[in-house]
């Protein structure tokens, strides 16, 4: 009972939390339990179709400069998370299995003369996917992509570069037998 009344008030909290913000709309917004969002004050923007619902224990980040914007029926299932450091466009009547990741930057590094990774410095470069799209569970598309209209994205898959419109893509995986 407790842990219900904990997460009714943790949804009502993100849920004003967002209202506050000039830059993010949202109409109707269905959540599960344990979501997050976090969401600079200084966003471009941040829009949530009609009719969008998240499953459980989701997470949205938005930094300052970015912009987010999820079509309408719009369906993300648990586990997942969108990290927006630029610019993702999700279009209607998508949905995401379990555990897609979607990530518009990668950190920066440098190989020479020694590899020094960079944990606060980002190369970005937006995600546009299109309408009509599936991508299954534990998908993870990288900066720079963008997925057409009508897609199906297999599970396990990592996009890291264009998929035309009215594409499936899977994760062929080919069996090696070996005599012992």
């Amino acid at each position: 009972m407790f842990y219900n009344l904990f997460e009714k008030f943790h949804r009502r909290q993100q849920l004003s939390t967002l209202k506050k913000n000039p830059n993010v709309f949202f109409d109707h917004l269905r959540m599960g339990i344990g979501n997050r969002f976090v969401v600079d004050k200084d966003i471009k923007k941040l829009s949530i179709g009609k009719s969008v619902e998240l499953r459980n224990y989701t997470c949205i980040l938005v930094v300052k400069d970015a912009n987010l914007e999820i079509g309408d029926h719009f369906f993300m299932n648990n586990f997942c998370s969108i990290n927006c450091l630029e610019h993702i466009s999700i279009g209607n009547n998508t949905l995401f299995g379990e555990n897609v990741k979607l990530y518009d930057h990668n950190h920066t590094y440098d190989t020479s003369p020694v590899f020094k990774l960079h944990p606060s410095k980002f190369s970005k470069a937006p995600i546009k996917i299109g309408n009509n799209c599936w991508l299954g569970s534990n998908v993870t598309v990288l900066k720079g992509v963008t997925i057409g209209d009508n897609c199906i994205i297999g599970a396990g898959c990592t996009i890291y570069k264009d998929v035309p419109a009215n594409t499936q893509i899977i994760n062929k995986q080919d069996l090696v037998f070996n005599a012992l």
